[in-house]
């Protein structure tokens, strides 16, 4: 054994506690010997351990108690069992109460050093993916998503409430940039589901069939390039999590497949004739008005409804201002860290210009400015002459002031004008979204 480990060895036989010691020490290890259980249960809860061997029979207390006692203290602790008088029945009982692993005896030295190389490495390994789930979870989960408003703490309460209950379908609704992949990962990594994968997937960005094939997966031979059998994203996240994002882009076929699949949770893969089975969380997500398209007979309304069984909708930045400052200190912070920036705060004419901006772009494009300003400016200080262009030019002028008339009058044409203007500056030059906020969509062949 390379790596030298602190054993707690709970041992009332003195000549086999003793002969086992001086070899582990020899080996470089640190070696605690204690004659008695509840000793050894005390020992224990005032000291850290690698690794416990703990005899099943000892003068004081029955060994497998003071196993359910130590995994009691520490879920984590490695222990291997030693007895004499082992039988299958005591065996199975302590591998049921936590132990690591079990050894007869008498055993040859070797025999144990390769038992505690075998279970060190296990045990190190559990650690290093418990400490990466924690991570992952620090990073992609609850915490990870900033607001106070009322709307976003409908949000939060949500998403406990969906990994608590492991909700096998959800639909995430906002507009483009509002962190609708955040909230998804967010429900993944707060639900025991954490522990299996998440993937996700685009479902505007593919063709059907490369589509289908991702999610399904392909049997050998299924179409030209098929040269060998390859799991779906369906299958290779079993037990966890799959966002469909922008599933109002999926098309009429898909759809039909996404349906039978969501009802029966079974599905071939291409080319293939055998049934596959998974338990997956599936979570949908678009920035389309799915209620329209239904109506439109874009989308399957039984998929609609469907996939609706826990909706869940994130409301643009512009409705939620309080979490304006927020957000901004968080990103500032998170940029200080990323690009070894000093930036202390926001000068206030600079926060109100943020602040009094539409965000059309959401959080997504609030994201973007802060990081620009951080990689370009170098002052400790943001002030307004950093903040992008298009976000400083931005005329906070009610509107309702367009329709006060003067004296002299003014020309209808010019008011039509700036209502289109501020409607396309306010969604980001999306046309469509700007007609919705008109009075009368076909204003908008009024723009040359």
């Amino acid at each position: 054994m390379t790596n030298t480990y602190k054993i707690l060895m709970i041992e009332d036989d003195k000549l086999v506690s003793w002969s086992l010691s001086r070899d582990l020490k020899n080996e470089g290890h640190e070696v605690k010997l204690v004659g008695m259980g509840n000793d050894g249960l005390e020992v224990f809860k005032k000291d850290t351990f690698d690794l416990v061997l703990l005899d099943m029979r000892l003068p004081d207390i029955d060994g497998l108690q003071v196993l359910q006692k130590l995994i009691e203290f520490s879920p984590d602790v490695s222990v291997i069992m030693m007895t004499a008088f082992a039988t299958v029945q005591t065996a199975v009982q302590a591998l049921k109460l936590g132990a690591a692993d079990f050894i007869k005896k008498p055993f040859a030295y070797e025999e144990l050093k390769n038992l505690i190389r075998k279970t060190l490495s296990y045990s190190s390994l559990s650690r290093e993916v418990a400490r990466m789930r924690d991570e992952l979870k620090e990073k992609y989960g609850i915490g990870s998503i900033v607001g106070q408003s009322e709307s976003m703490q409908n949000v939060f309460t949500m998403i406990h409430k969906i990994a608590q209950n492991d909700a096998k379908t959800i639909l995430i609704t906002g507009e483009s940039g509002t962190g609708k992949d955040l909230v998804a990962k967010a429900i993944h990594f707060e639900s025991p589901r954490s522990q299996y994968p998440f993937l996700a997937v685009n479902c505007g960005s593919l063709p059907d069939t490369l589509l289908e094939s991702e999610l399904f997966g392909h049997d050998k031979g299924a179409f030209t390039d098929a040269k060998g059998t390859k799991k779906g994203l369906f299958e290779l996240a079993d037990k966890g999590t799959v966002l469909l994002d922008e599933i109002g882009d999926a098309s009429a076929s898909f759809q039909t497949k996404l349906l039978r699949f969501l009802e029966e949770k079974i599905f071939k893969r291409i080319g293939g004739t055998k049934d596959v089975k998974v338990d997956v969380r599936i979570i949908a997500a678009t920035n389309k008005p799915l209620e329209k398209l239904v109506d439109q007979g874009d989308f399957r309304e039984d998929l609609y409804y469907r996939l609706r069984v826990i909706p869940v909708n994130l409301v643009p930045l512009r409705e939620r201002p309080s979490d304006i400052p927020l957000l901004i200190n968080y990103l500032v912070d998170h940029y200080n860290k990323e690009l070894k920036k000093k930036v202390v705060g926001i000068a206030p004419e600079a926060l109100e210009i943020l602040k009094n901006y539409p965000w059309p772009g959401n959080v997504r494009e609030m994201r973007n400015a802060i990081e620009r300003i951080m990689i370009l400016e170098t002052t400790e200080v943001i002030k307004p002459e950093h903040i992008p262009m298009e976000i400083n030019r931005y005329e906070t002028e009610p509107v309702q002031d367009v329709f006060h008339l003067p004296a002299s009058g003014v020309p209808l044409m010019g008011v039509e004008k700036e209502l289109i203007r501020q409607a396309l500056l306010r969604t980001g030059g999306n046309q469509s979204q700007a007609a919705n906020l008109l009075i009368s969509p076909g204003m908008l062949s009024g723009i040359k």
